[in-house]
């Protein structure tokens, strides 16, 4: 994979507080990694031999969002152009399940428009992602 030709952001809602927002991220950046695993790097040694595993090779901006925003950005991703992006969304349902098996329970209960999204990771064409959140400013 050409790494030079691929982007990742996440996109998560400013107004969510910290934990949640931290939350999101990190569930977000786990998944990604697991769809996308090729983007973390090879494991590495410090100069004492310590070891350390490997990290992304990619930057990964965490871009500010609000729930309209978010929700525009994942309706557009359901369309032909963007099939072939990775997308995480992670929604105020899962957020508040205890298990994975809740989560898909409450899951095949609801519409997609019924979902709230705290946050999106989207991977793939730089010129795509950038079509979709080129202008967005960074969460800070």
């Amino acid at each position: 994979m050409d790494l030079q030709n691929e982007k990742c952001v996440m996109v998560i809602d400013e107004n969510l507080p910290t934990g949640i927002i931290a939350n999101t991220a990190a569930i977000l950046g786990i998944t990604l990694g697991k769809k996308r695993p090729y983007v973390v790097g090879c494991d590495v040694e410090d100069q004492s031999g310590g070891g350390h595993l490997g990290i992304v090779e990619l930057p990964v901006p965490i871009l500010k969002g609000n729930p309209d925003l978010i929700r525009e950005i994942r309706e557009k991703l359901y369309q032909p152009d963007f099939e072939d992006l990775t997308v995480v969304d992670f929604t105020d349902l899962a957020q508040s399940c205890k298990t994975y098996g809740e989560f898909m329970g409450k899951m095949a209960q609801v519409s997609g428009d019924e979902l709230n999204y705290f946050g999106l990771a989207i991977c793939g064409s730089k010129k795509k992602v950038n079509k979709l959140t080129g202008s967005m400013p960074l969460l800070r």
